[in-house]
């Protein structure tokens, strides 16, 4: 019989300023989530399309032209132009299993906006991985999508 693990909760938090204002930032969120989302992000294959459905009940999904499909996360809830909370859930080839429960929010900072990465994970994590989860955050949102952001605004 297999060893019983006892879960584990982990939790991170980013904040990334960015050079547009909120409703741009959203607009580029959720409906170019495409343009900006990272080539080493891409799980299901060469020529992915990565697509966000903003309504509870949605969900955040890549798929390739030839039938391959991941659901990242399901949408719980959707506050337009400022927040998404997000649910995901990762198997144990991915390091799980673990439910990952993501909070986005946008806020208007100055002339520009401030984005809020709140994930806290529940389940087989350990400190590497969260330490893997936090260096992907970083690279996704705080340089994929602060850069997509940047260069809108320019």
């Amino acid at each position: 019989m297999a060893a019983v693990e006892p879960a584990q909760i982990g939790q991170f938090e980013l904040e990334v300023e960015l050079r547009a204002s909120p409703e741009k930032a959203w607009r580029a969120l959720t409906e170019e989530i495409d343009k900006w989302w990272l080539p080493d992000f891409r799980a299901t294959g060469e020529g992915s399309v990565v697509r966000l459905e903003t309504r509870a009940g949605g969900s955040l999904v890549e798929e390739t032209p030839d039938g391959n499909e991941l659901v990242w996360y399901t949408v719980q809830m959707v506050t337009p132009g400022s927040r998404l909370y997000l649910v995901g859930h990762a198997a144990a080839d991915w390091g799980g299993p673990n439910v990952s429960m993501l909070k986005i929010a946008l806020a208007p900072q100055g002339k520009g906006s401030v984005l809020t990465i709140s994930d806290s994970i529940v389940g087989r994590i350990n400190d590497a991985q969260l330490e893997g989860i936090a260096d992907g955050w970083k690279a996704l949102f705080g340089k994929g999508f602060a850069d997509y952001v940047a260069a809108m605004s320019t």
